[in-house]
């Protein structure tokens, strides 16, 4: 799963409506991956339950290997309830099991086609009403949005298209209590040429969107590479940041001591704030057993329970 880029699978799961085809929690293995996660532990150990000062969730690509199903029940089996960036054609699914979708996907055009190119706002107004209207009919209320691309666009400029192609949507989203969110990406590794590469221009444009329905999804992993200074910058400007995603730096892949981030101390900082929203793993688990990538994301969720 870790060759996978989070772009092809957004395309193929949320755009397309494909999803990935599930055969049953016994067929895929799912029943004998479950019991491995205790195994992580002490077998007289019994898993301590959440602390509930943090709402878990978990993108829906990173574990793309499993069926919308077996991914509910993972969540339900590691005792949180949400699942990031799941589109309409799965969102039945996670109705059955009580699972809300923290973060919906399916408006967008691409990761790279967003917001600051004035002449797609026309196409991506009439995406994004059609989309809230999902969102809020489903009882959702989180959706995404991207800037895309600055292909030799200054950010000033950027910045300017942006405000006037989100204010075309706002006042609908406003109507129908959606918060549209804009994701914070790094332009060095992942996603060359992004304009909202650095938190300060996603704080300018939540200043001059002036709408609390607006609000920007504060990639941690992203944002080290890009500024760093990640409790500091949480601390001060939290106000603007109603989501946030997980990963391991270097590499996008699991939270633990491998990497340089003190995820622990982050939670520790986002709770402080007084944050109520989604804090979402968002590493690429490398483990080659399903079991052993279903304990990383258990793993995770513990790192990050403070």
């Amino acid at each position: 799963m870790h060759n996978i880029t989070r772009r092809k699978l957004l395309q193929s799961m949320a755009m397309t409506g494909a999803g990935i085809a599930g055969t049953g929690l016994a067929a895929a293995g799912l029943a004998t991956a479950m019991p491995a996660i205790a195994s992580t532990k002490d077998s007289n150990t019994v898993n301590t339950p959440l602390k509930g000062n943090v709402n878990h969730s978990v993108s829906r690509w990173t574990y793309g290997d499993l069926s919308i199903e077996e991914l509910c029940q993972t969540v339900k089996q590691l005792g949180f309830g949400a699942i990031d960036l799941v589109g309409p054609e799965d969102w039945p699914v996670l109705k059955q099991y009580g699972i809300d979708s923290s973060m919906c996907n399916g408006a967008e055009i691409s990761l790279e086609d967003g917001f600051i190119h004035s002449e797609l706002h026309d196409e991506l107004e009439a995406r994004y009403i059609k989309h809230i209207d999902l969102v809020a009919d489903a009882g959702y209320k989180n959706l995404i949005c991207f800037s895309g691309n600055a292909r030799g666009m200054s950010p000033k400029v950027g910045l300017e298209n942006a405000v006037k192609g989100l204010s075309r949507i706002l006042p609908y989203a406003e109507k129908r209590g959606v918060v549209i969110f804009m994701e914070l990406f790094n332009s060095k590794v992942n996603h060359p040429d992004y304009m909202a590469d650095n938190s300060a221009w996603g704080i300018d444009l939540c200043k001059r969107l002036g709408s609390q329905h607006f609000s920007l999804l504060y990639d941690i992993y992203h944002m080290q590479i890009s500024e760093g200074d990640i409790i500091r910058t949480i601390r001060d400007n939290h106000q603007y940041f109603g989501h946030y995603h997980t990963a391991g730096v270097p590499g996008r892949h699991e939270i633990d001591a491998s990497q340089e981030l003190n995820y622990q101390a982050i939670a520790k900082a986002i709770v402080e704030t007084g944050f109520k929203g989604y804090l979402a793993q968002e590493f690429i688990p490398t483990p080659k057993t399903k079991a052993n990538r279903i304990a990383s994301l258990q793993q995770a969720i513990e790192i990050c329970d403070v």
